[in-house]
C-alpha cells in the first residue's frame, strides 16, 4: 500500500535547488554580503543564503531570516521585512513548529496588506494553506487556497494560480475526494504547460497519476507517471522520481500482473532510494517489491524482502510503516501455513493501528485474523473477527458514502461560485467595451479637457449605477426566492399537520364504529360499507404526493438524493425518511401511516441497516445531513 505523499510537491521553486552543488555559490554570496554596503540588494543576498541553508542547517537558516527582518527595519524596507517573516514561518514549518510558523506568516501578511504588495501576500497565503495541509486541517487549507485565488487577479499570477490548484489537488486527494482532486490537477497541469514550467507540469502529472491510481484507472495513471519521469530525471529531482517508479511498480503488480515491468520500476526505485540514503524510501520500495513477490506466489522471497523492510522501519520507529509491513508479513506466513507467526504479526499490527487510529489497518488486521483462525479451524475466534471485520468494513463504507455526499456538495458550491464569477466578469467586460466606445466618441467629439473629465465622470457614475442596480435586482430576486421557500415551508407544515390530523380522525372514527358492532343487525351492512370507504380513503396516496412535492422543494430533492446514493431504497422507506427529516415522532408517524408504533420502530431499524449506518449513529441526524 503506497501512502499518499503529495504535499511536498506544492512548495514553490526554492525546493528545487540541489544544495550540494551550490557550495561555491554560497561562499561567493557571503563574501559579497560581508564586503559591500548594506542596502536592499543585501536583503536579496540574505534571502538566497536562507534558501540554501533551509535543508542543510536549520539554525543558520533562522539566523539569515532574522537578519533579513532586522536589516529591513533599519532600511525601512517593508517588502524585505515581510519576506523575512515569511522565511521565518517556513523555517519553523520545516521543524513542524506550526504554531510559531503561523504567527510569523501572519506578521508577513499584515505587512504585505498594509503596503499593498499582493504578489507577496498571495505567496504567503499559499504557504499558510500548505502548513494547514501538513497538519491535516483540510478545511482551513482550502479556505486559504480560496483566499489566494481571490487575490490573484493579474495574468502574471498564472504560475501562482497553478500552485493553488496543485495544492487543492493534493488536499482533495488526501481526503478521498478523487473527482475534485482530478479537476484541480488537470487545471494546474494546463497552467504549467501553457507557462512552459516543465517541473511544475511534471509534479502535477505525478499527482494526477496518484488520483487515477486511486480511482483504479490503470491506463491513465501509467500515462501520467511516464510523462513526469523524464523531467524528474533531467532535473535530478530524485525523491519524486522514486515515488513515480514505485507508483509504476504498484500498477504493474495489479491484475493482470506484468512481472518484468513491475520488477524494472521497483528495482529502479530501490536503487535510487539507496543512492539518496533515504530510509523511508528504501523501506517502502522493499515493501512494494515484497508485494510483487507475494502476488507471484514466491512466498519465501516475499518473506525475506518484507523482513528486510521491517528492520529499517523498526530502526526509524515508524509505526505507520511497521503496521503495513506486519500485515503483509502475516499474509505471507498464512500462505506458508505458519499460523502462529501469522497470528503474532496480525495482533502486533492491530495494536499499532488501534494506537495510531488507522481504521483501514484495523479492518485489514481483522480480516487477516479471521482468515488465520478459519485455517486453524478455530470457529469461535474466526466468527469473532469476522463480525469485527464486517463492523469496521461497514463503518469505512459509510465514511466513503459520506465523503461522496460531501464531495458532491463541494462540487455544487464550487460550480455555483465559478458561474457567479464568470457572470461578473462578463458584465465587467461588457461595461469595459461600452467604456471604450464612449471613450472613442469622446475623442472624436470632445471640445477639450473639461468635456473629457466630465465624460470620464459620467462613465464612472454610470458604472457605479449599473453595479448598484444589479445589486438591487439581485437582492430583489433573493427576497423572492426567500419568500417562495418560506411559503413552501408553511405549505409543507400544513400538509404534514393535515396528514396527521386526517389519519387521527380516521382512527377515532373507526374506533367509534367498532363500538357499535354489538348493535342490532340492521347496522352491520352500513358498518361494513363505512369501514371499506374509510380504509380506501386512508390508503390514498394523493396527500402523500402533494406532501412529497412541497418536501422536495424545501429539502433540495431529498428523495432523488436517496435514490441516487441508495438505488435499492423503496417508496415506503423514502416516505419514512421524509417524515423523520420533518422531525415527526414515532407516534405521529404511526398515526400518519395507520400502523402500530412498534411497526414504525422496526421500519426505522430496517432503514438504518439499508443506509449502512452503525448502531451508535443517529438515523434522523444522518437524514438531516443529506
Amino acid at each position: 500500500m503506497k501512502p499518499l505523499i503529495c504535499y511536498f510537491l506544492v512548495l514553490t521553486s526554492f525546493t528545487q535547488f540541489i544544495y550540494s552543488q551550490e557550495i561555491e555559490r554560497i561562499d561567493s554570496l557571503l563574501n559579497v554580503y560581508n564586503t559591500t554596503k548594506k542596502d536592499t540588494n543585501s536583503i536579496k543576498i540574505l534571502d538566497q543564503l536562507w534558501m540554501y541553508s533551509l535543508n542543510n542547517n536549520i539554525d543558520l537558516a533562522k539566523e539569515y531570516a532574522n537578519e533579513m527582518v532586522i536589516l529591513s527595519q533599519e532600511l525601512e524596507y517593508p517588502k524585505g521585512m515581510g519576506i523575512g517573516h515569511t522565511n521565518l514561518g517556513l523555517t519553523n514549518s520545516q521543524i513542524s513548529n506550526f504554531k510559531e510558523a503561523e504567527l510569523e506568516f501572519q506578521k508577513a501578511l499584515d505587512i504585505f496588506r498594509k503596503h499593498k504588495l499582493p504578489e507577496q501576500e498571495v505567496r504567503t497565503v499559499i504557504r499558510m494553506a500548505n502548513d494547514y495541509f501538513y497538519q491535516s486541517k483540510y478545511e482551513r487549507a482550502i479556505e486559504y487556497c480560496d483566499l489566494a485565488e481571490n487575490v490573484l487577479t493579474k495574468p502574471k499570477d498564472s504560475l501562482q494560480l497553478g500552485s493553488v490548484f496543485i495544492l487543492k489537488n493534493a488536499i482533495y486527494l488526501e481526503q478521498g475526494y478523487f473527482e475534485l482532486s482530478l479537476k484541480y490537477g488537470l487545471r494546474a497541469a494546463k497552467i504549467f504547460k501553457n507557462q512552459k514550467d516543465e517541473i511544475g507540469y511534471a509534479k502535477t502529472c505525478y499527482n494526477i497519476a496518484c488520483v487515477h491510481e486511486s480511482l483504479g484507472n490503470k491506463t491513465e495513471a501509467l500515462q501520467y507517471y511516464y510523462q513526469s519521469i523524464p523531467v524528474f530525471e533531467k532535473n535530478n529531482i530524485l525523491y519524486t522520481l522514486v515515488l513515480a517508479h514505485q507508483g509504476l511498480g504498484i500498477l504493474y503488480t495489479r491484475d493482470p500482473v506484468q512481472k518484468d515491468s513491475a520488477e524494472v520500476n521497483l528495482s529502479k526505485a530501490l536503487e535510487l532510494s539507496h543512492k539518496m540514503g533515504d530510509s523511508v524510501l528504501i523501506s517502502t520500495s522493499l515493501n512494494e517489491y515484497g508485494r510483487l513477490k507475494f502476488v507471484l506466489k514466491e512466498y519465501e522471497s516475499a518473506k525475506e524482502t518484507y523482513l528486510e523492510s521491517l528492520i529499517i522501519a523498526n530502526k526509524m520507529d515508524s509505526g505507520f510503516s511497521k503496521q503495513i509491513i506486519l500485515l503483509d508479513l502475516s499474509e505471507v506466513h498464512l500462505a506458508l501455513d505458519n499460523y502462529d507467526l501469522a497470528l503474532a504479526n496480525s495482533m502486533e499490527a492491530l495494536n499499532l493501528c488501534q494506537e495510531l487510529k488507522i481504521d483501514v489497518g484495523i479492518n485489514q488486521a481483522y480480516e487477516n485474523l479471521y482468515n488465520i483462525y478459519k485455517e486453524k479451524n478455530d470457529t469461535k475466534n474466526a466468527l469473532k473477527y469476522l463480525e469485527k471485520y464486517k463492523q469496521t468494513n461497514d463503518s469505512l463504507y459509510s465514511v466513503d458514502k459520506t465523503n461522496k455526499i460531501n464531495e458532491l456538495e463541494i462540487q455544487y458550491q464550487t460550480e455555483r461560485k465559478e458561474a457567479e464569477i464568470a457572470l461578473q466578469e462578463e458584465e465587467i467586460k461588457t461595461l469595459n467595451e461600452k467604456a471604450k466606445v464612449n471613450k472613442l466618441t469622446k475623442g472624436l467629439y470632445a471640445g477639450g479637457m473639461a468635456s473629457a473629465i466630465a465624460l470620464s465622470g459620467l462613465l464612472v457614475f454610470g458604472f457605479q449605477q449599473r453595479i448598484k442596480k444589479n445589486k438591487i435586482e439581485r437582492e430583489k430576486q433573493e427576497e423572492i426566492y426567500r419568500q417562495e421557500i418560506e411559503h413552501k415551508k408553511k405549505e409543507l407544515t400544513s400538509q404534514t399537520l393535515h396528514l396527521v390530523q386526517k389519519n387521527t380522525f380516521i382512527q377515532e372514527l373507526m374506533e367509534n364504529l367498532d363500538n357499535i358492532k354489538n348493535s342490532p343487525d340492521t347496522f352491520k351492512t352500513e358498518f361494513r360499507r363505512m369501514v371499506m370507504l374509510l380504509k380506501k380513503e386512508n390508503a390514498s396516496d394523493k396527500d402523500w404526493e402533494v406532501f412529497k412535492t412541497y418536501f422536495a422543494d424545501v429539502h433540495n430533492d431529498f428523495d432523488q438524493k436517496l435514490r441516487t446514493f441508495y438505488p435499492g431504497i423503496s417508496e415506503k422507506e423514502i416516505r419514512l425518511a421524509a417524515f423523520l427529516r420533518m422531525n415527526l415522532t414515532t407516534k405521529e408517524i404511526a398515526v400518519t401511516l395507520n400502523v402500530m408504533p412498534d411497526s414504525v420502530l422496526k421500519s426505522k431499524y430496517r432503514l438504518k441497516k439499508k443506509l449502512g449506518l452503525r448502531k451508535e449513529q443517529d438515523l434522523s441526524g444522518f437524514l438531516n445531513s443529506i
